[in-house]
């Protein structure tokens, strides 16, 4: 049985449009209290964080009436990195946590991600159980008078995750003598992340630190790092961080502008950990976006690279059926379970600084864990109501591609779990990838027009 509502990470869509809209969120609230609210006698608890979005304002207000109308007290964080809500909703006890953010998407959209009291995300079962209380009457949901829940601002959620972000650096290390850009994405850390270095000792220049409701995620940060590179450039810094609009997801770049992407740092906390005999398994989990060249740079010293479909979620679920401690995606989610039960990406980047700093070499030496293999990856948008994939000509395109890279390359064609975007990734000789991939984009073109 498939989905109405939840995708790969959450609800997802454009703001003030269906579903993302205050009505949805009124009734998710009531549906999602009515679904974690076990006993009749005790108080529950939801913390609620968002990003910078414009439309954070209208889905906050709402789901705190949806869930105080059925009996569920609400603390309100406000600004905060999904990361730490996630932390947080373990820390303080509560029975859910919730985090209004669209991630690395623009503004115009909106989501909302939920996690259970451990800090994880909700399995795909637990979301079909709350859509199907969505659908019953509202009126079920409903408390007495006496027992409506109450809701309140809690001042410090910011500085309890910067306590707990600075915990997993080393104690007897500091990042003095390093000069480190912050992109911020106009996103949910432009507060955090650069306290965080700054209190660890670093000589920190934010950028892209001053949201105004519309400009998260536009022309910065994990998703577009061209800006980065040229602020390391222009201020000579040793290393540039930039992350995503919620902050669960990290992109690096050394001192000569090169950006560094995910599988790069993956790669080198799993080497780093297994010479220090803390890579639990000697595995760890990626997705089928992966370069390939990181699963035989890993194989190479007996490290094995588990592949699940995109998604941090499915990361995770991996991570824990295989008792692995390092996970993640190329686009910068990075999982390391000694720290969190989601992608961090001020941890991550926390990691792969301490390790900076033990090396005593430039980012530019220690930070190219291997040479990747050539990968084309191209995207298409598509209207919400369409389905190009079923088209007969875009099968047809894809199985002749299948062909043509048997032994040669690997061709990965999907619907992103989060935007109406088809991504067509090839890897493997440009020669024989590229016209692989236009012959499957000129399908897909052609079945949207």
């Amino acid at each position: 049985m498939s989905r109405t509502y939840f995708g790969t990470d959450g609800v997802r869509g454009t703001a003030n449009q269906s579903p993302i809209t205050a009505e949805l969120a009124l009734r998710l609230g009531m549906a999602t209290a009515r679904y974690f609210r076990r006993s009749k006698d005790r108080r529950h608890t939801v913390v609620i964080g968002k990003d910078t979005r414009l439309s954070g304002y209208m889905l906050e207000n709402a789901l705190t009436a949806g869930f105080t109308s059925a009996g569920m007290d609400v603390n309100l964080f406000g600004p905060l990195p999904t990361p730490g809500v996630a932390t947080l909703t373990r820390s303080l006890r509560a029975d859910l946590g919730v985090m209004i953010t669209a991630s690395h998407n623009l503004y115009q959209d909106n989501g909302i991600k939920l996690f259970g009291p451990d800090g994880f995300k909700l399995s795909d079962s637990a979301e079909m159980e709350i859509e199907t209380l969505m659908e019953a009457d509202p009126a079920e949901a409903l408390v007495g008078s006496s027992a409506i829940g109450r809701a309140k601002r809690v001042d410090d959620a910011q500085a309890r995750y910067i306590e707990i972000v600075k915990a997993t650096f080393p104690r007897q290390m500091r990042l003095s003598g390093l000069r480190i850009v912050v992109d911020c994405a106009n996103g949910a850390a432009y507060k955090v992340a650069p306290r965080v270095l700054w209190e660890l000792g670093a000589d920190v220049i934010p950028i892209n630190d001053k949201p105004d409701g519309f400009n998260i995620n536009e022309d910065c940060g994990a998703v577009a790092p061209i800006d980065l590179s040229m602020q390391v450039l222009k201020y000579r810094a040793d290393l540039g961080v930039a992350l995503d609009g919620d902050a669960d997801r990290v992109i690096l770049c050394d001192e000569t502008g090169r950006i560094v992407d995910g599988d790069q740092l993956i790669g080198l906390i799993a080497l780093a950990w297994k010479k220090a005999g803390k890579l639990q398994g000697d595995r760890i989990v990626a997705t089928v976006m992966s370069n390939i060249a990181l699963e035989q740079k890993l194989n190479s010293v007996g490290i094995e690279l588990e592949r699940t479909q995109v998604g941090d979620r499915y990361v995770v679920e991996a991570m824990r059926a295989g008792a692995s401690n390092i996970g993640g995606e190329q686009s910068g989610h990075i999982v390391l379970s000694d720290f969190a039960t989601t992608g961090d990406a001020l941890i991550a980047a926390l990691q792969v600084l301490a390790l900076l700093v033990e090396s005593q070499k430039p980012a530019s030496d220690l930070l190219r864990v291997f040479e990747p293999a050539p990968q084309i990856l191209k995207n298409i948008r598509y209207k919400r109501d369409q389905n190009p994939l079923e088209a007969d000509a875009v099968k047809t395109a894809i199985e002749s591609g299948e062909k043509k890279l048997n032994g040669k390359g690997r061709l990965l064609v999907r619907k992103s779990g989060t935007e109406p975007v088809i991504r067509v990734m090839g890897e493997g000789e440009r020669t024989t990838v590229s016209p692989v991939i236009n012959s499957i984009i000129a399908a897909i073109e052609s079945v949207l027009n």
